[in-house]
């Protein structure tokens, strides 16, 4: 069975099939701060919807990041890392992407199963 949580015209926040949980891309909550800032909003948005979905980031099996300039990559990683529980990083691909709005730094997207 396949179940969407916050479901709109054009995608759904979360899926969830056989207990593995796709989320949607996650960006921050507020553009019109930095490459730091951005970096941790986005990633409690993410923690927030894996709890949703019944999981943590101790379950994360594989998450893509979207960064608008490598420039950025060295301090996007420093929160990643400090983020991410020792022992538990997903498998990760980093990719510079234009982004939707011109105002977004980074963006990720994320594969976890359930606890």
């Amino acid at each position: 069975m396949i179940e969407r949580l916050e479901t709109g015209a054009r995608m759904s926040r979360i899926v969830k099939h056989n207990g593995t949980i796709y989320l949607c891309g996650q960006v921050c909550k507020d553009a019109t701060q930095g490459i730091k800032e951005q970096t941790e909003t986005m990633l409690e948005k993410v923690e927030a919807l894996l709890e949703q979905a019944g999981s943590d980031k101790e379950h994360m099996l594989s998450a893509t990041l979207y960064i608008k300039d490598m420039k950025d990559f060295a301090e996007m990683n420093a929160v990643w890392d400090s983020w991410v529980p020792e022992g538990y990083a997903p498998a990760r691909a980093c990719v510079e992407a234009s982004m939707a709005r011109d105002v977004l730094l980074v963006e990720i997207s994320v594969i976890a199963v359930e606890k």
